[in-house]
């Protein structure tokens, strides 16, 4: 609707943005070159933002980044996840029918993952999503699945993913440090400041085609304040006003016309 209104050959705050085209502040661009570091030497990763801040984002940008012909990627999101099911998912994503009993899914998948580093000469890189779901079974599970030929390697690169209370409810207590002392690299998406957010929206607007800027400074000021940098909330807020927007016939969003949008719409709630 608003999108032949502004001269926009794409919707820009949508969720099907090529990853190419995602915005990468300094923070994401932190944590892909990190994330590369972790397929490359086989480590074990833990990457944790509060909800809406780009974790999703990241896993997109970070898997279209892994060539196929050097990585495997694997991917589960299951708040139920137990060890059998891990298994049994990355064994399907490998083309394999998993054996019933837990102990002996798990020697397949490591026997599996051997012959693709050996003969394919190719690394295995495991993302699970929600990571902050998963129960103190699952969790253990990791460091027996990472203690691997008397802990002198890994046989896959892991990178957990989860809301910000991966690490403070779960892995810095106590009874996780087994776990924890085995976690390479710590990743922590933050919140984008306000310089952050006016390039955010302009990202997404150059990616839609609009030649013009449509957000004025005041607007943007105020995009900001509300969302506090929470890019899921920008994109809500922004989607809202540009139809706003064009129902009004104006082609300049300023503070006041994002503001009635918050107001009336009630996009900010959680």
């Amino acid at each position: 609707m608003y999108e032949q209104f502004f001269g926009m050959a794409h919707t820009p705050f949508s969720r099907d943005v090529p990853p190419e085209a995602l915005y990468e502040s300094a923070s994401m661009h932190d944590a892909l070159g990190r994330l590369s570091y972790v397929a490359d030497r086989q480590l074990f990763a833990v990457v944790t933002a509060d909800a809406g801040c780009g974790k999703s984002t990241l896993i997109r940008k970070f898997a279209a980044s892994l060539p196929s012909e050097k990585y495997i990627l694997l991917y589960l999101s299951d708040s139920k996840l137990t060890p059998r099911w891990f298994y049994k998912g990355c064994l399907d994503q490998l083309g394999l029918e998993s054996r019933f009993y837990r102990g002996d899914a798990k020697r397949q998948l490591q026997k599996e993952i051997e012959i693709i580093r050996g003969v394919q000469r190719r690394n295995v890189v495991c993302i699970l999503d929600e990571a902050h779901l998963l129960e103190k079974e699952m969790l253990e599970e990791f460091r027996f699945l990472l203690n691997y030929r008397f802990d002198s390697m890994s046989p896959m690169a892991l990178v957990l993913c989860g809301q910000t209370e991966l690490w403070d409810n779960k892995l810095r207590l106590q009874r996780y440090a087994a776990i924890r002392q085995r976690i390479d690299i710590n990743c922590v998406l933050p919140h984008l400041d306000r310089a952050e957010t006016e390039q955010y929206v302009h990202s997404h607007l150059l990616y839609s085609g609009c030649e013009r800027d449509i957000f004025s400074d005041k607007a943007l000021d105020e995009v900001f304040k509300v969302t506090t940098g929470i890019p899921r909330m920008i994109n809500r807020v922004c989607e809202k006003s540009l139809m706003y927007s064009f129902q009004q016939q104006k082609r300049i969003i300023d503070d006041y016309m994002v503001k009635y949008v918050i107001e009336h719409e009630m996009l900010v709630t959680n």
